[in-house]
């Protein structure tokens, strides 16, 4: 009966460290990691979100860039790091991809991450060289299905969302095509504009210039609208029902914390999402705002993990 007391004692006195802490937060300076390199979409909203942040906490909050291993290396970091929601990790598509197409990762994504909210989401673009006789992903896929395993098309490299948007693409639409991978978006959009490769799906905002001036031609957007900045550009689903493919941003923190510490990140990153600067920042940037809360975070990034398997077993793609 004694041990059993004792046990209760115990108990009780770690809720209550627990509570003071969640009640506390932040106790001391937070660090979001960016598992990419330094200058990308997921630093800068890091950083714009972060500034606000530290402002309202009283509390530094320092963005470290950890790129390395399609996003392993950092999120490893954050992914062993104590459960106190002192250590963030900008999430993005690459996260619900990796449990499928790498082999062995050293944590469990879906054990060891927590999420916490959405950040932001960005239609991307189908783009096509003018050599292309296409206007229209129905064009697209006719020229594809007239020239089996002859049209190429390019990404930022094997198994980056660019690169398994083309082949959700060819599986929708019945059709193979070649993949010709890049190191990096930068690369890839050179090969395109040049005329090495025919199409590739790429981030809106730094295709508008070469759309506008003919060198690049819009022929759909990924998201499940048209966008402001490309009008009268359908979208892909239009065409293949069903098709989505954006770019996504998302914070997440160490599997363990404490919920009210998440609960109070969901609150206040959300609050920051919600000004208009931060909205009319995030529109200039091709992007919309996110929301919502930690549980709808969580079901919208296991239904991508889900989306992104079966476009990857089918394709039969697998990085070591």
């Amino acid at each position: 009966m004694k041990l059993r007391s004792n046990l209760a004692v115990v108990i009780a006195m770690l809720a209550t460290v627990f509570a003071a802490n969640a009640s506390e937060y932040p106790a001391k300076p937070i660090r979001v990691v960016i598992p990419y390199p330094p200058g990308g979409t997921s630093d800068i909203l890091a950083r714009l979100i972060g500034a606000k942040l530290t402002e309202s906490w009283g509390q530094q909050v320092f963005v470290e860039t950890r790129a390395g291993g399609g996003t392993v290396i950092g999120t490893e970091i954050v992914a062993k790091s104590p459960p106190d929601g002192h250590n963030l990790l900008m999430v993005s598509t690459s996260h619900t991809t990796n449990p499928t197409l790498v082999r062995k990762l050293p944590f469990d994504t879906l054990r060891d991450l927590a999420p916490v909210i959405l950040v932001a989401n960005s239609s991307n673009v189908l783009l096509a060289h003018p050599s292309l006789p296409a206007r229209s992903v129905k064009e697209l896929i006719a020229v594809a299905k007239s020239r089996p395993d002859q049209v190429a098309y390019g990404s930022g490299g094997n198994g980056t969302s660019t690169h398994l948007s083309g082949e959700m693409l060819s599986q929708m639409g019945g059709v193979t095509m070649i993949h010709v991978p890049y190191k990096g978006a930068g690369p890839a959009n050179i090969a395109l504009i040049s005329g090495q490769i025919t199409w590739m799906f790429g981030n809106a905002i730094p295709s508008v210039p070469y759309i506008k001036s003919g060198r690049l031609r819009a022929l759909a957007v990924t998201g499940k609208q048209p966008i402001p900045a490309l009008p009268g550009v359908p979208t892909v689903s239009a065409t293949l029902p069903g098709f989505e493919a954006n770019s996504w941003y998302g914070v997440s923190v160490q599997g363990g914390t404490p919920k009210d510490v998440i609960a109070k990140l969901n609150q206040d990153i959300g609050r920051v999402l919600g000004t208009t600067e931060m909205r009319v920042r995030l529109e200039a940037e091709g992007a919309e705002a996110g929301s919502g809360s930690p549980e709808e975070f969580g079901v919208f990034f296991r239904a991508e993990i889900e989306k992104w398997a079966k476009v990857i077993r089918a394709a039969g793609i697998r990085l070591e």
